[in-house]
This record gives structure tokens, sequence and C-alpha cells, in this order.
């Protein structure tokens, strides 16, 4: 008999994936126990619709993440450090530095782990960062660091 899992069964399949079982576990244990439901026209549609809904939804995050990123793609941002009297950097410039300064430049919030430094700035120049906006999508942008 073939069913839909309504929930992962071990040994048989995990949540939303057609399976098929003998009639008398179908029938005894998953249909009781609301962990599958018979795999006929109506529910196979719905789970047809249900993984387009999905999908459509993961297109349309790229999408979100792809124009966010030619918004950030080849940005510079500039932060003033101040220095002591050997020409080093107080302290230095972290990943919640540069989010505030994307904040504050062009009005994006970014969360400030997904900024990608291997180690934070601790010099004057320029830097090259990576931010990963979605799974698929990166952008690199400059960060100007001077007095």
């Amino acid at each position: 008999m073939k069913v839909i899992l309504l929930c992962d069964v071990k040994g048989q399949g995990k949540k939303d994936q057609i399976v098929d079982v003998s009639d008398g576990y179908a029938r005894n244990f998953l249909f009781p126990q609301k962990k599958a439901v018979p795999a006929d026209a109506k529910a196979t549609n719905e789970l047809k619709n249900k993984e387009e809904a999905k999908q459509f939804k993961i297109n349309e995050d790229r999408k979100a993440a792809q124009a966010l990123a030619d918004k950030i793609n080849n940005v510079e941002i500039e932060i003033v450090m101040g220095h002591g009297a050997d020409g080093r950097l107080y302290g230095s410039v972290t990943a919640k530095d540069i989010a505030e300064q994307l904040k504050a430049k062009l009005g994006i919030e970014v969360d400030k782990r997904k900024i990608q430094l291997k180690d934070s700035i601790r010099a004057y120049g320029k830097h090259e960062v990576q931010i990963k906006i979605h799974p698929e999508v990166s952008a690199k942008f400059i960060v100007h660091v001077h007095e």
C-alpha cells in the first residue's frame, strides 16, 4: 500500500515522502497514530502543490538575496578609528562595526554573523570583505579604515 508520511518514521522514510508499506502496518500502526495518510489522488496532489509552494518560496528568497547582493557589491564603507603614538589602531574593526556602517550608509540591516572576516581588522587601509546573504548568494565590498 502506498502512503504519504506525515512525519519521519524510523525505517520507512522522512516527512512528505511516498513510501510502499504493508497493508497491516499502514492500517494498524501508521493510520491510527496519524503518521501517514493513504496516497490517493487528492493527497498526492496536495503534496505536489506543497512542494511547488516550497520551491517558489526558495526561488523568491534567492531573488531577494541577489537583489540585496547587487546593492552591496563594490560599495566602499568608511570607518574612522583612532590610533596611538606608534600609528597602531586602538582596538579593531569587527563584524558588528561593519554591520552598523552598512545600516548607516545603505539602510540595509545585515546580521553580523553573515559577514565573513577571517579575523578582525587591525590595520589602516582598504580591506575586501565578503558577506554571505544566502547559501547560494554572496557579495563583496570594501571597508576603508582611516583616522
